[in-house]
């Protein structure tokens, strides 16, 4: 009997657009921006919107090159 693994994916962390906005250092203008541009995922829960830290970081975070 084989087992096989696969690498899973990290837990989604939803969090509230507040919460996002203050950690990333932008406006939840923006990122609610972002939500209906489609560059970032929103997940509804109820009647509020989360969007998962993970994927936020992956799709805004971005980085600049050092030169030496």
């Amino acid at each position: 009997m084989t087992s096989r693994t696969r690498a899973r994916a990290p837990e989604p962390i939803l969090v509230a657009l507040v919460e996002a906005a203050e950690k990333l250092g932008i406006s939840v203008k923006t990122l609610r921006r972002r939500i209906s541009e489609g560059s970032v995922r929103g997940y509804r829960v109820g009647r509020l919107i989360r969007v998962d830290m993970n994927e936020l970081l992956d799709s805004l975070l971005i980085e600049i090159p050092s030169v030496r």
